[in-house]
């Protein structure tokens, strides 16, 4: 089973770098985890784990628009990967 989520690429307005986004993610992980040691109601976890998939999401904008990266071919190594380890049938 998979689960597509598709989330856009920030307006061009955001100036992001691989380093700012690196610590933009740190931050967005930090907020996640507190929501949950919180105890708090799964909105807000779902809310913060939506700000950390789409800063993710952002970081591979940024691979792919400054250094040429393929996310699409890293995608396949990465499923490859999962098949690899047993996690993927």
């Amino acid at each position: 089973m998979n689960k597509t989520i598709t989330l856009p690429r920030l307006g061009k307005w955001v100036k992001a770098t691989l380093e700012t986004t690196a610590l933009k993610l740190m931050e967005e992980g930090g907020e996640l985890a507190q929501a949950i040691l919180r105890g708090g109601l799964l909105d807000d976890v779902v809310e913060e784990l939506l700000d950390v998939a789409q800063t993710a999401v952002t970081m591979m904008y940024v691979l792919e628009e400054q250094y040429g990266v393929s996310i699409d071919s890293a995608m396949e190594q990465h499923v490859a990967k999962l098949k690899g380890k047993g996690y993927l049938e």
